[in-house]
């Protein structure tokens, strides 16, 4: 399943940057003990975070599987950014000294198996004392989200429609419907699926450990604090 194709990636970019800059303080702090190393950023989307990275002075890898918001980000950020095309679990990580990761990106793989892969794979690229800061949906995502009535957004230039379903206690979709202008004046409508995993975020610290990774589950980054059921990763490779 391919997601954020063009036109969604398109009203991503300039519509849904919040959550980034919103994490961005806390995740600075977090990073400080590694600064001036290099840090991995996956599912980067348009560079909402990695504008955040960069200001502060960090040397960044940002990936995204994406192909359509690498190419926003490049846009926006310059060709001297690292960019590249990456998708979990299985393509190789470069190694580290930090690696983060905001808009419950692992979430979006398709069972808990490829999760717990892209952890392991993680948690394999973090150099010693590597800083591991991510978010993830926990089961209580779906539970706190069912019935959720559908809501739609608008910006100059572009419409976007939800849609939300609870199929199963592991699975929280959104059909999303977005309308952007094409170049004939006319309004072009386009739609995707999109199908998050949830897992038990209460095992992930144990899985971690067992690679060199100690690591706590919360709620935020810092002084932040995210959406019901979303859950904080954070750790330190021994």
């Amino acid at each position: 399943m391919e997601y954020y194709q063009r036109d969604l990636a398109l009203v991503h970019a300039r519509g849904f940057g919040q959550h980034a800059d919103l994490c961005a303080p806390g995740l600075l702090d977090l990073l400080a003990p590694v600064r001036g190393g290099l840090v991995l950023e996956l599912g980067c989307g348009a560079g909402a975070l990695t504008r955040h990275l960069l200001a502060a002075g960090h040397r960044v890898i940002a990936t995204d599987a994406s192909a359509p918001m690498v190419e926003l980000a490049r846009a926006a950020l310059g060709g001297e950014v690292d960019l590249r095309q990456l998708a979990l679990p299985d393509d190789p990580l470069p190694a580290a000294d930090a690696i983060v990761s905001v808009g419950h990106v692992i979430s979006y793989l398709p069972d808990a198996a490829a999760v717990d892969r892209a952890l392991v794979a993680m948690a394999g690229a973090l150099r010693p004392g590597g800083v591991l800061a991510i978010d993830v949906c926990d089961l209580e995502f779906g539970r706190v989200r069912a019935g959720q009535d559908t809501s739609g957004r608008v910006g100059p230039d572009w419409a976007v429609i939800a849609e939300y379903s609870t199929p199963a206690p592991d699975t929280f979709v959104r059909d999303i419907t977005t309308f952007v202008p094409d170049r004939a004046g006319l309004w072009r409508r386009n739609s995707e699926r999109h199908e998050n995993v949830l897992v038990d975020t209460s095992l992930i610290p144990a899985l971690l450990a067992a690679r060199g990774v100690a690591a706590t589950v919360g709620s935020s980054f810092g002084a932040e604090e995210l959406p019901p059921g979303l859950r904080t990763v954070t750790g330190v490779r021994s």
